[in-house]
């Protein structure tokens, strides 16, 4: 794709997103989907779960890049309670998410992809607006006495993290080399286009309030789309594109999966390297990561994968790191998207990684 098609789609991205922000402002309350999780009511979510559901009640919520809630229900053959998200608060919020194209892209995950797969949250239905973005998606409310939710502050052990592999392999085997034509690599994405300005602003921010050593990435962040379609060569699974200690649990000791909503195409390398550099203590990771890629390999030919070539797998690991990099780098440098503390791990770790994996160095070479 040439430069000028790029910008062109980048602007007709930029204008959809304002345009559906814009339509929920003027018209959305007309639209048949509530605007806010207190004005989620019974008829609604019968129709959205297809069940007849009689009262509804709000047990508690947070906020992020959505709206997120827990309710009580009653009625026929519904569940006592459900996970609900829907669109986020504000304004600058929503056009983050009409960027990523979140709510689209996690709806219809749940919809066409999910049915079949395991380790993640039941379905329950979903509804979305593609005038004003607004969306609803109910989801199983996972039982706190059996669940375990880990984040970046508590890294995961060498068993974990294997059995967070596995569930990976489990995905990427059921898909490869049948990858739906709506899902795009995340350097295929016209909003790639912002990246190189977001890292160098991060990296200037970060460098100012602390001693993290982020000058080590800074040819990423000059070269940023030439290295990015580096690392999304095919082959091409369905990737969960944010697999995160924070989007990970573990129910009974098995691992899980939330949030789905920056879904892509791409090499499971990218993937690999995201989750392991974010989810282990960098010793830890240095010490078993080409132990946890065999047991990777081993488990992706199992679920219908190939049987990939253990050196080529461990370069591709290798350069993925730098998506690890680039994504810990923006949370951490804009801030108000993850809790200061856990952003900042994240990104020592990923430093780390650019480092004991020569990740710069390779990019560089293979470009």
């Amino acid at each position: 794709m040439t430069g000028a098609a790029t910008l062109t789609g980048l602007a007709a991205h930029l204008a959809q997103g304002i345009g559906r922000i814009v339509a929920d402002t003027t018209i959305g309350r007309l639209r048949t989907l509530p605007r806010s999780v207190a004005a989620l009511d019974a008829a609604t979510l019968s129709r959205i779960t297809g069940r007849t559901v009689t009262s509804v009640s709000i047990l508690d919520g947070d906020a992020g890049t959505s709206s997120r809630a827990r309710l009580a229900l009653t009625g026929d053959g519904v569940p006592e309670t459900v996970f609900v998200k829907m669109a986020a608060e504000t304004v600058p919020t929503r056009l983050m998410g009409e960027l990523g194209r979140l709510a689209a892209t996690e709806t219809r995950f749940y919809a066409e992809l999910a049915p079949g797969l395991s380790g993640l949250p039941r379905y329950h239905g979903s509804a979305f607006d593609p005038l004003t973005g607004r969306f609803v998606l109910v989801l199983e409310d996972l039982p706190a006495d059996e669940c375990e939710f880990p984040d970046t502050l508590h890294p995961l052990d060498k068993d974990r993290a294997a059995a967070l592999l596995e569930l990976l392999a489990q995905l990427h085997g059921r898909f490869w080399a049948k990858v739906p034509d709506w899902l795009y690599t995340a350097s295929g994405d016209d909003t790639s286009l912002l990246t190189g300005r977001l890292l160098r602003t991060s990296a200037r921010r970060i460098a100012e309030r602390t001693s993290i050593p982020v000058e080590r990435g800074r040819f990423i962040d000059e070269n940023y789309r030439a290295v990015a379609q580096l690392i999304d060569r095919p082959p091409h699974t369905v990737m969960h594109g944010d697999a995160h200690p924070g989007n990970t649990y573990f129910r009974n000791g098995r691992a899980g999966l939330l949030d789905w909503q920056a879904v892509r195409r791409g090499h499971p390398g990218r993937e690999l390297a995201y989750t392991l550099v974010t989810a282990m203590d960098t010793d830890d990771r240095r010490a078993c990561e080409r132990d946890l890629l065999d047991e990777y390999r081993r488990a992706l030919a199992a679920a219908g994968g190939p049987e990939l070539d253990r050196d080529e797998l461990w370069e591709r690991y290798r350069q993925g790191a730098l998506y690890a990099y680039v994504a810990a780098l923006i949370t951490a440098g804009l801030g108000g998207m993850q809790d200061d503390a856990i952003a900042l791990a994240g990104l020592r770790r990923a430093v780390d990684a650019l480092d004991d994996l020569d990740t710069v160095a390779i990019l560089a070479e293979s470009l």
